[in-house]
């Protein structure tokens, strides 16, 4: 353990290493805005995956897109790595780390990881379907013994990760981790935080209870990942309208990506 804290002190410690670490949290906001314009189109009635996949695609073909792909992927990958060495090396006041935040730590640094991964998959000329990987793995799930309690489970964690989302924004829990500047500047980056926090946390929430949905029917196309999310909310009364919003807030979510490269505590 001294000599993986050795490493994560020396990581931190690198200037060169914050400033790529910095540029992940840039990449990935423009991954959230990418999203969240795609699902504002489909909320129009237009087209597009509003998801990893769909964002990559749309990158990919846009003027010097493979290497902002790359971008994407280091950026991502560096930013994972400091995640993973806060979980290594952060304690609380009495020199303990809370397993919950460590836990906290090496999951979002997974899914950074993930990302970047699909961000590879696009810059070497391939393609990712995050629906179809979705429902393949509800599948394979509910045909295991207890698949249908497991898929359950699942769906139970990711909409617990939706529901922490809501709960970071709308407390403003988020705002402990930023040197904002004070006055209408710290006002601006906290609304767009908020909005932000709460328009992804819907969405992945959604996500979870497709999961639910699939293993109660026995229908493991009902879970496709955040795509069919956006779609159920498009299904919904009033659906296009919360779609809107929702890809509205996505793309305030990226902004306040940006806001977070600047003034993000590291």
């Amino acid at each position: 353990m001294s000599t993986a804290k050795s490493a994560a002190r020396v990581a931190q410690d690198s200037t060169a290493f914050r400033v790529i670490a910095r540029i992940g949290y840039v990449v990935l906001g423009i991954v959230h805005i990418v999203i969240g314009i795609i699902a504002i189109s489909v909320a129009t009635g237009g087209g597009g995956e509003a998801d990893q996949g769909g964002a990559m695609e749309q990158i990919r073909n846009s003027p010097a897109g493979v290497a902002l792909l790359w971008a994407i992927a280091i950026g991502l990958t560096a930013l994972a790595v400091w995640q993973i060495a806060e979980a290594v090396v952060e304690s609380d006041p009495d020199g303990k780390k809370k397993w919950g935040h460590r836990i906290k730590f090496i999951g979002t640094a997974v899914a950074y990881l993930a990302i970047a991964l699909t961000a590879v998959v696009y810059a070497l000329g391939g393609n990712s379907d995050s629906s179809q990987s979705t429902s393949s793995f509800s599948a394979q799930l509910l045909a295991t013994p207890g698949g249908v309690v497991l898929l359950i489970l699942v769906g139970l964690l990711v909409f617990a990760i939706g529901a922490a989302f809501v709960v970071r924004g709308a407390t403003r829990a988020f705002e402990k981790h930023l040197a904002t500047p004070g006055g209408a500047a710290r006002k601006g980056i906290v609304t767009f935080g908020v909005v932000g926090y709460i328009a992804k946390g819907i969405a992945v929430a959604v996500t979870g209870i497709l999961f639910v949905v699939a293993a109660l029917t026995h229908d493991a196309e009902a879970a496709g990942g955040l795509d069919a999310a956006v779609h159920a909310l498009a299904e919904l009364p009033f659906g296009p309208v919360i779609l809107w919003v929702v890809g509205l807030g996505l793309v305030i979510y990226g902004l306040f990506c940006f806001a977070r490269a600047r003034y993000a505590r590291m």
